[in-house]
């Protein structure tokens, strides 16, 4: 807006156009020329004017003399004004009072007008200030524009990288999603496979039912824990372990606990796994007269029983411990014998320990050890 105004404003305060001037040297010499003729008809016309006041004066003073005589009696008449010149007295005055307002205005005309160009060179300056300013705010525009191109170029390839990389990112999802899937799918069949051997255990636990009960403890994919409880209400429950893989074979587990019986490990296929619970079953019912009276024994007294060694050992103290072995066949046909005793880290003489009865049991042997003072 003010760049629009400006120009305006300076060409209405050009001087130019203020102040008529003649540029032209011929129509200056003939302004001269017409300055020069009209101020010589202004010196005739005031002679010619003072002429006729004084000849109408004169003839006002003959119309009042009544005779010649009068004239010469009188020889200083007193002067008088005639309308005239009174009229062109006040004529020369108003003139005189105008030209004098004329050189007022003059004045102040002039002093306006230095004010005007003081205040159009301002404006000038002002001007050449704004254009500079402007041609600075177009420079940095066209550098801000420039910067800006470049950044929307980086921002623009950033974001094609962006998306190459997502749509990249994408496709990858793709493939470890059908990957998962055909993993899932082989994983969903392993698992119906499991659940086919899972039923197949439980029939084969359903054919030894008649010989034992059982209690399943733990059920997974491919693990079962159970735990198989004799007729005999004496033997503790023995724990089993009982694991499937994808090809149709068990891993059997015998956990010794409390019940007293080796750990051993039974391996096969799966239609074998029926006969294999009826051995181990078997096995522990063969041993469970010496199995009930060690599990008595257990709480009853600090022992720990060795199946591989068929070793019972008693802690009758901290610093006693008795070593006790077992027979083949105990105990309808082998015996308990004591092997040694140990106190504070010496091994005493066992020749002369020995129960009441002829063939002690396990039993008497620690009931006569926990009270022989020898010991």
């Amino acid at each position: 807006m003010a760049m629009e105004v400006a120009p305006v404003l300076l060409e209405r305060s050009d001087p130019s156009k203020l102040f008529c001037e003649v540029a032209d040297p011929q129509e200056r010499g003939e302004t001269e020329m017409m300055v020069s003729y009209l101020m010589g008809c202004r010196q005739k016309q005031k002679l010619m004017c003072q002429q006729l006041c004084m000849l109408d004066n004169m003839m006002e003073l003959l119309a009042e003399l009544k005779s010649p005589a009068c004239f010469l009696n009188d020889p200083s008449p007193k002067a008088t004004e005639s309308e005239a010149r009174k009229r062109w007295k006040a004529l020369k005055k108003e003139y005189q009072d105008g030209l004098l307002e004329v050189e007022t205005l003059i004045s102040s005309l002039q002093e306006r007008s230095d004010q005007l160009q003081e205040r159009r060179d301002r404006l000038e300056t002002l001007v050449l200030t704004l254009e500079q300013k402007k041609e600075e705010c177009q420079a940095v525009e066209r550098i801000r524009k420039k910067k800006n191109q470049s950044v929307e170029k980086h921002v623009s390839l950033q974001l094609d990288e962006s998306l190459l990389s997502a749509q990249q990112a994408l496709h990858s999802c793709d493939r470890q999603l059908r990957q998962l899937m055909m993993e899932n799918d082989a994983l969903q069949s392993r698992l119906d496979k499991c659940t086919e051997l899972r039923e197949q255990l439980w029939s084969c636990l359903e054919a030894t039912q008649g010989l034992t009960q059982y209690r399943v403890t733990c059920v997974s994919p491919s693990e079962m824990c159970v735990e198989l409880r004799p007729v005999c209400g004496k033997l503790e429950p023995l724990k089993l372990s009982v694991t499937l893989n994808h090809q149709q074979h068990f891993h059997l587990q015998v956990f010794q606990g409390t019940a007293g019986l080796l750990e051993e490990t039974v391996k096969g296929p799966v239609e074998q796994l029926s006969a294999a619970l009826l051995e181990v079953m078997q096995h522990y019912v063969s041993q469970g007269a010496m199995l009930t009276e060690v599990q008595a024994l257990h709480s009853r007294f600090a022992i720990d029983w060795r199946p591989a060694q068929r070793l019972l050992v008693f802690l009758k103290t901290a610093s006693v411990v008795c070593h006790l072995e077992v027979g083949e066949g105990y105990p309808s046909g082998g015996s308990a014998t004591l092997l040694a005793v140990r106190k504070d880290a010496h091994d005493l003489d066992i020749t002369t320990l020995q129960p009441p009865s002829q063939n002690p049991s396990l039993t008497e042997w620690l009931e006569y050890l926990s009270c022989c003072p020898d010991v």
